[in-house]
């Protein structure tokens, strides 16, 4: 009887546990990721805007369709730019991991406008959806840019990583008006990416239950998940594509940016950075990444 009753709590314990995780802890993590801001960061950099780097700085807000705020810095050019690129950072990142980025092609000629993405950093939002309404805010971005009229802008390119990366095909699959895209680390679908995810941290021990979190979150958020997927939007993509990829990435696998970079129309090119993880492609990647972007957006966007 002692025994019974012993298994009898641990399962009620179990399921307790578990519904926690799928209803509240499981959607929270994944709607709600942790906000990197000024603070963060100043803990090992003192380039935490666009100023610090001695780069003209312009601080922008955004409104977004459905009424949000994006706040964000607009680098321009004194003189004629050879084009503009857009920045946009990874999940739980913000517009500061973007300023070494932005002084690099700034002095290439370029002007840059780099944000934070909805529930980010200093933007408003109350959830991430991971592309499903962020592609529509590229819209909103690069309608402001294009109302600028007193600044030369020509083409407008995007530079995205993880997330970013993810958005900015999702972008280019929606708004003609991009030019080229380079696309760093960018994941397949939500869904992998998700199960990737809580493979790795939550560990719900099975699959059913990973599916049942993701349902609860997209009625949080009132989006579909199955509509975030890069790897069909790159289908639609008829603009030059950069697939770039850290080899040792221990956070998206390498083969979801081969995969998309396999779907992509012509012109596309891959770069697979040797030795690089997920957050260090530009460091580990160095002259060669360097000159690989600007050689790309001096093609495609000058």
């Amino acid at each position: 009887m002692n025994i019974f009753f012993d298994l009898l709590i641990v399962a009620v314990l179990f399921l307790i546990q578990a519904t926690f995780v799928i209803l509240v802890a499981g959607p929270i993590i994944l709607l709600q990721p942790i906000r990197r801001k000024k603070e963060w960061y100043a803990r090992f950099t003192n380039l935490l805007e666009p100023k610090d780097a001695d780069l003209p700085q312009e601080n922008c807000v955004v409104e977004t369709f459905d009424g949000l705020k994006l706040h964000g810095w607009f680098v321009a050019q004194k003189k004629k730019a050879r084009g503009t690129i857009i920045y946009l950072h990874g999940v739980g990142d913000c517009k500061i991991g973007g300023v070494v980025f932005t002084r690099f092609l700034y002095n290439k000629g370029y002007n840059i406008f780099l944000y934070d993405s909805r529930q980010h950093g200093e933007s408003e939002g109350y959830y991430c959806t991971y592309g499903f309404y962020e592609k529509h805010d590229v819209s909103a971005v690069i309608t402001y840019l294009q109302s600028r009229k007193e600044v030369a802008k020509g083409k407008i390119g995007i530079f995205g990583t993880s997330m970013g990366a993810a958005v900015a095909i999702q972008a280019a699959a929606i708004d003609q008006r991009i030019a080229a895209i380079i696309a760093e680390a960018s994941y397949t679908n939500l869904r992998t990416i998700f199960v990737d995810y809580q493979k790795r941290t939550i560990k719900l021990p099975w699959h059913f239950l990973r599916n049942v979190a993701l349902v609860q979150s997209q009625k949080m958020a009132n989006f579909k998940a199955r509509l975030v997927s890069p790897l069909e939007d790159i289908t639609k993509v008829h603009i030059p594509v950069l697939i770039v990829h850290g080899k040792n990435d221990s956070f998206i696998k390498v083969d979801y940016s081969k995969m998309i970079y396999d779907a992509a129309h012509d012109p596309k090119r891959l770069l697979i950075i040797e030795g690089a993880n997920h957050n260090d492609v530009w460091e580990t990647g160095g002259a060669v990444y360097e000159n690989s972007v600007v050689a790309f957006f001096n093609e495609y966007v000058s």
